[in-house]
């Protein structure tokens, strides 16, 4: 009974494999050629994308850059208008107190 089910088994592995080939085997070269061509297309798709993805990482870089540059400028004129702002007051006390 065993031995049998093994050898049914190795059958239907021959069987299959061999459909495999067969059915490998039925590939034109005009078919294998137009896989060929959009793998490729794909390729350079992917490395196009890759590039924009790369220049934009640059770009937004630069633009965290300039964004911290203007934040510190932002962060002295808020600094400098405090002060200003503490020397008036200073100073309108120092004249209502006449």
């Amino acid at each position: 009974m065993y031995e049998s089910l093994t050898l049914a088994v190795r059958a239907a592995m021959i069987v299959g494999a061999m459909g495999l080939v067969a059915g490998c085997s039925n590939v034109t070269p005009e078919q294998l050629s137009a896989v060929e061509s959009k793998a490729s297309e794909a390729l350079s798709k992917a490395n196009s994308a890759s590039t924009t993805a790369s220049e934009a990482m640059k770009t937004a870089s630069a633009a965290a850059e300039a964004a911290k540059a203007a934040q510190a400028s932002a962060d002295a004129a808020m600094a400098c208008c405090n002060d200003n702002k503490s020397r008036l007051d200073s100073m309108f006390e120092k004249a209502m107190r006449k």
